[in-house]
């Protein structure tokens, strides 16, 4: 074995434990989550403001650290990586994201910051999803996480005073894209779901039909985004959102049983920030009109 092989193996070794530790630790997913106030703010016309994107970050580190820890038996069954993750650092992590949270809800409300007082709504989805096992009832988990992260581009207007229709738009966008993106991740639990006696899409459809009807959707996104800027009631830069949908029709029809935990929780929980990585870098160089 050669000394470039053994680097090669090592780089790649390397950057695996850190994608692991960024989806396990769900630092990946708060990223994605403030990647969305960030593309909100460049699309829509609103300045990025740190404080607003940090909120998002530390409110979904929170609600993801808590959703693991009280999720941590079912994920011994269906996910024995991340729960072995979550036995040695979730409850340090869950401490931090909390520690987060409540910094920055003490922070808005000392700047008395319009919305302050809805801050207090990922504390409630956290014990809606974490405690009341909405989980078991169908698509209302699938919801509950479409609709929460819909409501991240509004919480950017709220933020500046101004909820624009282009901003009510993309919320809606965001919402039936994560709604979408959380019935394929279903995919990876079918087994174990079944088991549980769960009802998910994957399960009662199986997966094959969960991947056709999520390209439906994904395209019937992408066809209402056409529409709306063809229509002139969204600006021509909204085309942008079309390189999502094209992400999206990439990893659909890889979504199986048998895709490790990464595949997941690196390429769909990543989705978001591919999109504002994209719109970062053509409203740069003026691309974005």
């Amino acid at each position: 074995m050669t000394h470039d092989t053994l680097t090669t193996g090592r780089v790649r070794m390397a950057v695996s434990r850190a994608i692991t530790v960024a989806v396990h630790s769900n630092v990946l997913i708060a990223v994605a989550a403030a990647s969305v106030a960030v593309t909100a703010s460049l699309l829509c016309d609103y300045p990025i403001a740190p404080l607003p994107v940090g909120i998002v970050f530390a409110a979904t580190l929170f609600v993801y650290g808590c959703n693991r820890l009280t999720d941590l038996a079912e994920d011994e069954r269906n996910l024995p990586g991340r729960a072995a993750f979550t036995r040695r650092y979730g409850r340090p992590l869950a401490a931090v994201g909390t520690v987060l949270y409540l910094g920055t809800v003490g922070l808005a409300f000392a700047r008395d910051l319009p919305g302050a007082s809805f801050l207090w709504l990922p504390a409630a989805v956290a014990g809606l999803y974490s405690l009341g096992r909405l989980k078991r009832i169908f698509l209302v988990k699938n919801l509950l996480v479409g609709v929460s992260w819909g409501i991240v581009p509004l919480g950017v207007g709220v933020y500046f005073g101004t909820i624009r229709p282009p901003l009510v738009a993309f919320a809606g966008y965001v919402a039936v894209m994560l709604t979408t993106a959380a019935v394929v991740f279903d995919v990876k639990d079918v087994a174990g779901d079944r088991r549980e006696g769960i009802r998910t899409v994957p399960v009662l459809f199986g997966p094959a039909t969960t991947r056709r009807v999520a390209q439906l959707t994904n395209l019937g996104a992408a066809g209402a985004v056409v529409a709306l800027v063809w229509s002139g009631l969204l600006p021509a830069r909204f085309l942008v959102l079309l390189a999502f949908n094209a992400y999206v029709g990439c990893y659909v029809p890889l979504a199986t049983p048998d895709r490790g935990p990464l595949f997941y929780g690196f390429v769909i929980d990543g989705e978001h920030v591919f999109l504002a990585a994209l719109v970062v870098v053509l409203d740069a160089v003026g691309w974005l009109g």
